[in-house]
């Protein structure tokens, strides 16, 4: 909650008509930046339309099933006991049911108020509560306590309060919608993480199994053959292999687990391909693999969490590379401009690989957890959960990534992210 001074937020308006004031208030709605400057505007401007000294804007929130108090003007002490009201006050029951205004003063065409709301808005220093409508839904109310000239009186002065009401919550409604949306797609990745969890236990018991028999193995034969110097330097050696593959799978594991929500910054991805590529260099020179790179000119920029999407790319790259094995090959990287429906532009990278391919059996599962085709043992064997969290990062950032490949030919990894419209 935020609390202002009407000698902070106040600068006297120059003389406007009605329908002006109400054109600049309405595009004021559509164009401020957050919740937090439009909740002040609102208030300061039903505070100036009905000459109030000070006010309090009250906005629903769904989750917790109550109004909260987000913005004050001139309280210097707002009181505690009425930072937020229950749908079942008697006050917000009025407001909500009745659709109008509240006021101690008379006030011509308004009934005269009840006692106990009349005592409602005496103890929060108020004498006129503004409902805030959509739909016939109370999004929102504010409680002001007016000067005593009577601004309601004035038949063109309630008109108009009533007009910038009913933007204010139109505006504010399209707040709560957005928050319910973000709130609901939050919940799902959740679920799908989970859900995904449930699969990895399952396939970790399966994949700890086979190294741990062989320690267990170890450990029960060692006292028996410590004199046995080939046994115990052979096999203290598939025991530490055994040994890494555990550490990569726990690790691998808490990274996938973890909530992974991106820290955006606007970035050049043709920069950031290249530093990615720098990086790779020298495995692919001793492996006798050509890189090729065709990046686009005029790239839109793109907001995006460059750490998780250098993970991306070179866990792509690097597989790529091991694809193709010690025989050499091509490596082909690519940035181009899309556009999808509705005008949006997208950026796309692919990451082409002249490797021996991947069956379509295997396409089917390449994001799977566990899934790999990389068999070798070792400590840099695949543990199967690369490509699971490639694609995880890829869907937090409200991207998409493809595949397609043709066995002895090669595969293609594409990488699609929504661009920063370009000014």
């Amino acid at each position: 909650m935020t609390d202002r001074t009407l000698h902070d937020t106040i600068v006297s308006p120059i003389a406007v008509t009605p329908l002006q004031r109400l054109t600049r208030f309405a595009q004021d709605m559509g164009t401020l930046p957050d919740r937090t400057i439009i909740a002040e505007r609102i208030l300061v401007e039903l505070c100036e339309i009905t000459n109030s000294r000070q006010g309090a804007l009250y906005l629903l929130d769904r989750e917790h099933d109550q109004y909260d108090r987000v913005m004050t003007v001139g309280i210097q002490h707002p009181s505690a006991d009425l930072l937020s009201f229950s749908p079942a006050h008697a006050l917000v029951q009025s407001l909500a049911h009745e659709h109008r205004m509240l006021s101690i003063v008379d006030v011509p065409d308004l009934p005269p108020i009840r006692s106990e709301l009349a005592d409602s808005l005496l103890a929060s220093q108020s004498s006129l509560a503004v409902p805030l409508l959509n739909k016939h839904r109370l999004v929102a109310f504010a409680l002001l306590g007016s000067s005593s000239d009577r601004p309601l009186d004035h038949p063109d002065r309630r008109d108009l309060l009533t007009a910038l009401a009913q933007n204010a919550a139109n505006a504010l409604d399209s707040i709560l919608v957005h928050d319910d949306l973000h709130q609901s797609q939050t919940l799902m990745r959740r679920t799908d993480r989970l859900r995904s969890l449930e699969i990895i236990a399952g396939g970790f018991a399966h994949e700890i199994r086979n190294p741990l028999t062989s320690i267990k193995t170890f450990i029960q034969l060692a006292p028996e053959r410590k004199d046995d110097t080939e046994f115990i330097h052979d096999f203290s050696r598939i025991v530490l292999d055994d040994v890494h593959r555990i550490e990569r799978l726990i690790q691998e594991i808490l990274d996938y687990a973890r909530y992974m929500e991106p820290k955006l910054t606007e970035e050049d991805l043709n920069e950031l391909v290249t530093s990615c590529l720098y990086f790779i260099e020298v495995k692919a020179d001793s492996k006798r693999i050509k890189i090729e790179k065709q990046l686009a000119s005029g790239l839109p920029r793109v907001m995006l969490d460059r750490q998780q999407i250098k993970q991306v790319l070179l866990n792509l790259l690097l597989n790529a590379i091991d694809a193709m094995g010690d025989g050499g090959g091509e490596l082909k990287v690519r940035t181009h401009r899309l556009m999808k429906p509705g005008a949006k532009a997208w950026t796309q990278i692919e990451i082409e690989d002249s490797g021996p391919g991947i069956s379509k059996a295997n396409l089917e599962h390449i994001f799977d957890p566990f899934f790999t085709t990389k068999h070798t043992s070792g400590e840099h064997a695949g543990t199967g959960l690369g490509l699971t969290i490639v694609h995880q990062i890829i869907q937090e950032h409200t991207g998409e990534i493809q595949v397609e490949s043709t066995e002895g030919v090669g595969t293609t990894f594409s990488v699609n992210l929504p661009a920063l419209p370009i000014d």
